[in-house]
């Protein structure tokens, strides 16, 4: 009895090691098997989905054979393994092996979308909304919907994101990569806030992302970023207005049509800084570093304007005298290849249109002669830009934060007849 169980028991071991050794060979014959394509295809994991349920969805779509063993060889060998969603790139000659070790690794294939320095927040939305890779979470609702969804809440969305160039696999949803813009604004101001000059006339970082965006829309050329918030700075220190026109431009929002007018430089909206004292009630765009780094970082100086000389430079003058004889040099004898900023790479040479006028004999309303309004599309004219934003319920503008008055005893300078169309510090 005792002979013919241990015979048995023999023949079991032998059985079983002989059908361990089928099941490794079956699964190793399974793993070593190329793929059965021709050509380069994508294998789209969407979230939550499987290994088991993968391999089984490769082979009725007859990519691989024996999905069973593959099964098995994940279930011993991966189980604590994650398959991340995405999309994995399948080459021919690749075995399922290999497949795998992409899984393993976590290789998708990476997509981008560059969100741009002076783009307002519609045209982020808009910039967002035509990537088909993404999933998107936020049609249909307004900015201030969406600041809730990104738990933001109460936040006016404008400026508060970093223009950058931010990669994402197929499946990742817009309001993650909303995210990650607004935390990585949130760490640059931080860092420029820290290190800025001591004697900034911003009580709070939000201030200084203000002036930022007005610096970044009025900067044809970068290095001048630092002379441009030093004038704005100095006009707020003696009560000037700032007067710039992208203000008057994102206070008209869609009623801009390319060409500001007198009319429009009167216009009291919150945003208009030919009407309003100091800054406007939030940033009118998105701001790169280089922005916000002179925006908390003006260069000292004496200058009070500045006119685009058409090559995208500008020329600063300390009084409005000098500020019109460069006005009279630079825009009223504009040559024909005239450029507010620099030519974009490869692009062709447009020449930039002045304030319309609506009366001629109207006095300017304030005491600056001005650049065209052509000068604060300088940015958005260097990418290509949404024509249109998904979003459209109405907003509310925030109220105007307030800001300390002028010294008494450096009153603004007073109004002085133009010799042209009105135009802002340009």
């Amino acid at each position: 009895m005792r002979r013919k169980f241990l015979l048995l028991l023999e023949t079991g071991l032998v059985l079983a090691g002989l059908m361990l050794g089928a099941s490794a060979w079956k699964i190793h014959s399974a793993l070593v098997q190329p793929l059965n394509i021709t050509q380069e295809e994508l294998l789209e994991v969407p979230k939550g989905t499987t290994p088991n349920r993968t391999f089984l969805r490769l082979e009725a779509d007859g990519l691989i054979k024996d999905a069973f063993w593959l099964r098995v060889y994940w279930r011993f060998n991966l189980p604590k393994q994650p398959l991340h969603s995405g999309e994995y790139r399948m080459l021919p000659g690749m075995t399922v092996e290999g497949l795998i070790d992409l899984w393993k690794r976590g290789e998708m294939v990476q997509y981008s979308v560059t969100l741009v320095e002076g783009w307002n927040f519609h045209q982020v939305r808009a910039a967002l909304a035509k990537e088909e890779k993404l999933e998107h979470t936020l049609e249909g609702l307004s900015d201030s919907q969406v600041m809730d969804k990104l738990g933001h809440s109460g936040i006016f969305p404008e400026g508060r994101f970093f223009p950058d160039t931010y990669r994402f696999v197929r499946g990742m949803t817009d309001t993650e990569l909303l995210k990650t813009a607004y935390d990585r604004l949130d760490e640059v101001l931080a860092k420029e806030w820290n290190q800025r000059s001591a004697d900034v006339p911003y009580t709070e970082p939000y201030q200084a992302l203000i002036m930022a965006s007005l610096v970044e829309k009025e900067t044809g050329v970068p290095q001048e970023r630092g002379q441009i918030a030093g004038v704005f700075v100095r006009r707020m220190a003696i009560g000037m207005l700032l007067q710039t026109d992208p203000t008057v431009i994102y206070g008209l929002g869609d009623r801009y049509s390319g060409k500001l007018t007198r009319a429009h430089l009167k216009e009291p909206t919150p945003y208009n800084t030919y009407v309003i004292a100091g800054l406007p009630p939030t940033p009118i765009a998105m701001v790169g570093r280089e922005a916000i780094h002179a925006a908390l970082n003006p260069v000292a100086g004496s200058s009070l304007y500045f006119v685009a000389r058409g090559d995208g430079s500008h020329v600063f003058s300390d009084d409005l005298d000098a500020h019109n004889n460069a006005v009279r040099e630079f825009q009223l004898k504009r040559r024909a290849d005239y450029r507010s900023s620099p030519a974009p790479v490869g692009a062709s040479e447009t020449t930039q249109a002045p304030v319309e006028e609506t009366q001629a004999a109207e006095a300017p309303p304030s005491q600056t002669a001005e650049a065209p309004a052509s000068e604060s599309q300088a940015q958005q004219d260097q990418a290509p830009i949404p024509a249109s934003s998904p979003n459209t319920v109405p907003e509310v503008l925030p109220p105007v934060q307030p800001q300390e008055p002028a010294p008494e005893s450096t009153p603004a300078p007073a109004p002085e007849p133009a010799v042209t169309a009105p135009q802002g510090p340009q």
